[in-house]
């Protein structure tokens, strides 16, 4: 990707709290490809790790890179005349990943497992794969979805991680007229119960240990709130139907398996730490559990525009919009569960028509 002389805001990871706001090039898009004035950012739990360890799981960082794959803005200029894509001037979505579209895992149809894929802000390949928090990025013209009707941006800017929660809600099987578990209720967590709802669930219970996250689950739809610390908690139940582990903690993924009915599934969505991850193992043979890992996604991002579109009370996730300048306070704010929810960059008013 060749770069202009022009520059713009980018937000960039040099190390473990390493985190600056810099003057980065503005790139020129080639055949394909797309120039995006980008609006707003949401900061993700993958982004707090690069920020807080240097990496994600076994992805290290090993040279500088633009943080960011939660993505929305203004389509300004295509690289060539037949790219595909909404037109110039229309406000998209960015679907962050390029599947190579050729491995066994493509030809099945799991691009999201690809194992050669593309994805926007990660450090799982070298050279990085550079992120989107910059004012202005170049994308795959493929990988823009066009906002539905009165979907304002700031909502939009959710679509990832609830494309994200849809897949684990979709992992789980039918969940229509069912009793839901949902372990942690950060922002993926809170978007799981929307998701849950949205797919028929009857009833979904959410445990956390922080008050105000389980507030923000309720304002998306749970029915029962549960202190994760506490076990005399009246709400706990004795047994759901499906359980989606959300928070990422090994306790978590304990919790699920003992609550899960006989025959039942589990979703471990939340990344686990590096290395081994003790659980109560023995309750997979001795109940027949199913324990399914969710990874990403890859369709779910359109659906997730239009469930985003069509419900309001995703403006309650988002707890603050902070300008770039600010990325430093952006991230102490996201990392504090107490405070907020999801936090978003602003990266300026979008481009004049």
């Amino acid at each position: 990707m060749s770069a202009g002389k022009a520059l713009a805001s980018g937000c960039v990871i040099h190390g473990p709290g390493d985190l600056r706001v810099e003057d980065v090039p503005v790139p020129r898009p080639g055949p394909g490809e797309a120039l995006v004035a980008v609006r707003y950012g949401g900061v993700c739990g993958s982004d707090l790790h690069y920020w807080r360890h240097g990496g994600v799981g076994d992805f290290r960082l090993r040279e500088p890179m633009l943080l960011g794959h939660e993505v929305v803005g203004t389509v300004v200029a295509y690289g060539s005349p037949d790219a595909p894509g909404p037109a110039a001037g229309t406000s998209v979505a960015v679907h962050p990943a390029t599947p190579c579209g050729v491995c066994p895992e493509c030809e099945d149809g799991r691009r999201n497992v690809c194992r050669d894929t593309r994805y926007l802000g990660s450090a799982a390949r070298f050279p990085h794969v550079q992120g989107g928090f910059a004012a202005r990025i170049v994308v795959p013209a493929e990988q823009l979805r066009a906002l539905p009707a009165g979907l304002d941006p700031r909502r939009g800017a959710l679509a990832e991680p609830l494309s994200v929660a849809l897949h684990a809600v979709r992992r789980a099987g039918d969940l229509a007229g069912r009793h839901v578990l949902v372990t942690g209720a950060g922002p993926i967590g809170c978007l799981v119960v929307a998701a849950a709802k949205a797919a028929g669930a009857a009833h979904v219970t959410v445990t956390d240990l922080l008050p105000a996250a389980l507030e923000y689950a309720r304002a998306v739809g749970a029915d029962t709130l549960v202190r994760a610390d506490d076990p005399g908690d009246s709400g706990w139940p004795v047994e759901v139907d499906a359980a989606i582990e959300a928070s990422g903690v090994a306790a978590g993924l304990d919790t699920c398996l003992r609550l899960v009915r006989r025959g039942g599934v589990v979703v471990q969505l939340g990344m686990l730490p590096p290395g081994q991850s003790p659980f109560a193992g023995n309750l997979l043979v001795s109940r027949e559990i199913e324990l399914r890992g969710a990874f990403r996604f890859d369709g779910e991002f359109d659906d997730a525009l239009l469930l985003l579109a069509a419900e309001p009370a995703f403006d309650a996730l988002v707890g603050a919009v902070v300008p770039v300048r600010d990325a430093a306070s952006a991230f102490e704010l996201a990392a504090d569960r107490s405070r907020s929810c999801k936090v978003l960059l602003d990266f300026g008013a979008p481009p004049a028509a």
